[in-house]
């Protein structure tokens, strides 16, 4: 299984991996969401695994214009408790340390935890895990990374304090792309689909109310602009179900009534 992810080894996205696929999954590595996107296109990564929303930073839009351009499917999600550590090269405690770099999230999220050490200073960075490596790599001594217990485990480092962003319950929604459509599992009950909303007043209201009547429960919807034709707008919907004909009967209105209707994927809910 080739799987392709975005960011290095110890990477959260790298611990999804792990997590899923196991240690003998070939893990390719991609700098950008796009290049694992193409990864996945073009046959050269099975899967791809993407983060696509986050409990408090919300979604990350461009994602969702990725999987619709390379026709890509979503195949399952994975919910994933983001935890931040402060690691350091061992044997240095935090008095020591002069800066704490990390992805400008990371140190967002952690904003209660460095502001009881006003003496470090927060530098922003590429990625999380690219900071440990570099710390390992170049001895970085007083210089401290935000990243996963992966990471710290990867590149040899020593945690100098667990768990220290400020929301406990942080949580990354990830998405597992594939090129082809496989069979639906019969437990399937959530569908993320793209739908363009014709330049009608009230569409969206009708389409919603539409939705609602056949019990479908939104978890979320974006809009991006229809480039080709201005105030024409295209809508990223995920949604719920219970019952397979009310779900199907709500899919033929949607194509009959409001517009043109792209699925990305039927697959089973993993929300807790």
């Amino acid at each position: 299984m080739k799987v392709a992810i975005q960011g290095i080894p110890g990477s959260f996205h790298h611990q999804v991996a792990l997590l899923n696929f196991g240690k003998e999954a070939q893990v390719l590595p991609f700098m950008s969401f796009e290049e694992v996107a193409k990864s996945v296109a073009s046959g050269a990564a099975d899967v791809g695994i993407m983060a696509i929303e986050n409990s408090i930073a919300g979604a990350i839009l461009p994602n969702y214009d990725l999987i619709d351009r390379y026709d890509l499917v979503i195949h399952e999600e994975y919910y994933l408790h983001i935890s931040h550590q402060l690691m350091a090269l061992p044997g240095q405690t935090i008095a020591e340390l002069t800066e704490v770099r990390s992805h400008p999230m990371a140190l967002l999220q952690c904003k209660a935890f460095l502001s009881n050490h006003p003496q470090i200073q927060l530098i922003d960075d590429l990625d999380t895990a690219s900071v440990a490596k570099r710390i390992q790599e170049e001895k970085l001594r007083g210089v401290a990374a935000i990243a996963s217990e992966i990471a710290a485990e990867t590149y040899g480092l020593e945690i100098l304090a667990p768990q220290i962003q400020t929301v406990k319950d942080n949580f990354t929604r990830f998405i597992f792309l594939t090129k082809e459509k496989s069979n639906r599992s019969e437990a399937a009950n959530k569908v993320s689909f793209k739908i363009t909303i014709r330049n009608e007043a009230g569409g969206l209201a009708k389409l919603l109310t539409m939705l609602a009547d056949k019990n479908l429960n939104l978890s979320k919807i974006q809009s991006i602009p229809v480039m080709d034709t201005p105030w024409d707008y295209a809508f990223f919907i995920d949604a719920e179900f219970a019952a397979e004909q009310s779900y199907q009967e709500a899919v033929e209105q949607m194509k009959q009534r409001f517009g043109e209707l792209k699925i990305f994927g039927e697959y089973t809910s993993r929300k807790g």
